[in-house]
């Protein structure tokens, strides 16, 4: 499979990527800043918001994932209101993917969320409750814009929703549910990337909201 990976620099993107690669799919990465990745991976470095530059990179593909976001720390960007991203990025640069694979007709999207956006906010520890509401808010405002879209998008999607993110290597299986509820607060990237993956490949795992975690 052809995969475009958008956000494909650091983090779960590039953990995305390298876990692609090793399954043998064939992986473009589109960043801002290009990142280290593993041979053969095909990298466009451009601005998701450039319409043009999403739909040339988006040529050919079969699928794409979704892993936007703000690298910068949270308390900075809530105190300053500025970031090295635009604050919107996820649910702007969503919206350009959004509208360049219905033009190519690339039907298949998995979309990288965060636990405790919408239901599963209820399930969040009280600290972690106070730090979406004082810390990050224009954040997940912009997650919920952002999973709405994609869900009347019209496309093949997945949402996946990891809980807090760590770069712990485990070759542990990922926690994943389609409810609400889940066992621990805590996740590493490559888990996540691997459920993304497994999204990825399953049209079975299409309309659905993954929770991820570690598991107990």
């Amino acid at each position: 499979m052809r995969v475009l990976v958008v956000g494909a620099s650091r983090g779960t993107g590039a953990e995305l990527v390298a876990e692609l690669v090793e399954r043998g799919h064939v992986v473009t990465a589109f960043s801002r800043q290009p990142g280290t990745h593993p041979d053969g991976v095909r990298t466009v470095t451009g601005d998701v918001l450039d319409a043009d530059a999403v739909a040339k990179a988006l040529v050919g593909q079969d699928a794409v994932a979704i892993t936007l976001g703000i690298p910068d720390n949270p308390f900075k960007v809530r105190l300053t209101r500025r970031a090295s991203s635009r604050l919107d990025v996820r649910s702007a640069g969503t919206r350009v993917v959004l509208d360049a694979m219905r033009e190519h007709d690339v039907r298949r999207l998995v979309v990288q969320s965060t636990y405790g956006i919408g239901d599963t906010y209820r399930h969040l520890p009280l600290a972690l409750k106070a730090f979406f509401s004082l810390a990050i808010r224009p954040q997940v405002d912009d997650h919920e814009r952002q999973e709405r879209m994609v869900r009347e998008s019209g496309l093949g999607w997945t949402v996946v929703r990891p809980t807090v993110l760590n770069d712990g290597p485990t070759d542990e299986p990922a926690h994943v549910s389609t409810g609400d509820t889940i066992p621990t607060m805590k996740v590493s990237r490559r888990q996540v990337a691997r459920v993304e993956a497994d999204a990825l490949e399953d049209d079975g795992l299409v309309s659905r909201v993954l929770s991820v975690t570690a598991p107990a």
